[in-house]
């Protein structure tokens, strides 16, 4: 089987799946239909810029339909960009201004209006077979890899800032689940990187090597695809925790430099430490596992401004792992009690407040340096 057959047959298979997952984001019942329909775009995106082999099969030569086709690629990463921020902020809304990603693809087809979308057919001919040679071309071509290169460095500072505001304010779901988000972004960075590679390969003397590549490129995009899918699908709860108006503490810490001296003297601090402190203790809120810094703020009567400078400014530690200190310390008293050595890890973890096994482990041996399972064991052995 040559490359050409075999890079058909990939094809086929790489779009029916595309449209099918596509098709399944956009019809299954859940409350982020947003996020949903974004991937969903960014699916159907991907199928229609994988479709190129099929449709110079059923074309009868260069088109402004084809050209039209393969312009859609602009729209990918911006897409993607926009799906990030939908799923990391709950209260996401499509605004005028993001019209503003449209811009790339606007300009790469209008520069195209002169010399291929208003010509005959002679003349798009002629385009596409010097088009190396073309200020078109040439000018496209530089303008997507900036384009991907601006949206990748986008959408890796949404999500530092995101994983930032969510350890600063709340203390409920696994932050693992961010982790994942980060390294499907590297995967499809590095994608992105081999579509780079493989675009050198195709005007250079070894066309045949980029061949190869889109095909290994059709087959990995798919598992990767499906791989994310089944992770947010089965994790649905994991993301949209986090309010977009939410500042980072260095943020609040910079604009109080730049403006009036600050409004808690160090009195005041220690009399909120100490009620913070004594609330904590006393009431135990860290046991519900959805725990934010609202809700503290709403109960002892602390802004929560003021309450975030106060733990992860002041007390030095974000309120995630602040919150965690209280659950962990808990744990410990649990597994020292004698009464209850038959209580499982995973019943007190619940009991605690976490929701995760992944997540108690590593805020357990981030405090203790050992795991909870470790730390029985010894008290076990202490007691013998």
């Amino acid at each position: 089987m040559d490359n050409i057959n075999l890079l058909i047959i990939v094809t086929i298979i790489s779009l029916f799946i595309s449209v099918f997952l596509a098709f399944f984001m956009i019809t299954v019942k859940t409350n982020y239909k947003i996020s949903n329909f974004l991937f969903a775009a960014f699916l159907i995106l991907n199928a229609i810029d994988i479709s190129e082999p099929l449709f110079n099969m059923i074309a009868d030569g260069p088109s402004n339909l084809g050209m039209f086709r393969s312009s859609f690629a602009f729209l990918q990463t911006p897409v993607f960009y926009l799906y990030i921020i939908s799923v990391c902020y709950s209260d996401f809304k499509f605004k005028p201004k993001y019209l503003l990603h449209l811009l790339p693809f606007l300009v790469a087809n209008f520069i195209l209006l002169p010399r291929f979308y208003t010509v005959d057919t002679v003349s798009k001919i002629n385009f596409i077979q010097n088009r190396q040679n073309m200020i078109e071309f040439q000018f496209n071509h530089i303008l997507i890899h900036i384009q991907i290169v601006f949206y990748i460095i986008a959408v890796f500072r949404v999500l530092r800032k995101s994983k930032k505001l969510y350890l600063e304010n709340y203390a409920g779901k696994n932050i693992s689940s961010y982790n994942w988000l980060f390294q499907f972004t590297i995967v499809l960075t590095a994608i992105y990187m081999v579509v780079l590679l493989k675009n050198v390969f195709k005007f250079s003397d070894y066309p045949y090597i980029s061949e190869w590549l889109k095909i290994s490129l059709l087959v990995s995009s798919l598992f990767i695809f499906c791989w994310y899918l089944f992770k947010a699908l089965n994790n649905p709860e994991l993301f949209r925790n986090i309010d977009s108006k939410l500042k980072l503490v260095s943020e609040i810490i910079s604009e109080e430099k730049n403006s009036e001296p600050p409004t808690t003297d160090e009195r005041e601090y220690h009399e909120e430490l100490l009620k913070l402190k004594q609330y904590m203790e006393k009431e135990k809120p860290f046991l519900n596992s959805s725990l934010t810094i609202q809700d503290i703020s709403n109960e002892i009567g602390i802004p929560v401004r003021n309450l975030s400078l106060l733990i992860n400014h002041q007390i030095g530690q974000h309120f995630y792992d602040f919150v965690n200190t209280y659950r962990i310390e808990n744990a410990m008293d649990i597994l020292k009690d004698r009464t209850k050595t038959k209580v499982t890890i995973l019943e007190i973890l619940y009991e605690v407040g976490f929701n995760s096994k992944s997540s108690f482990n590593t805020a357990f041996k981030k405090h203790t340096g050992n795991t909870p399972t470790q730390y029985r064991k010894y008290l076990n052995n202490s007691h013998l």
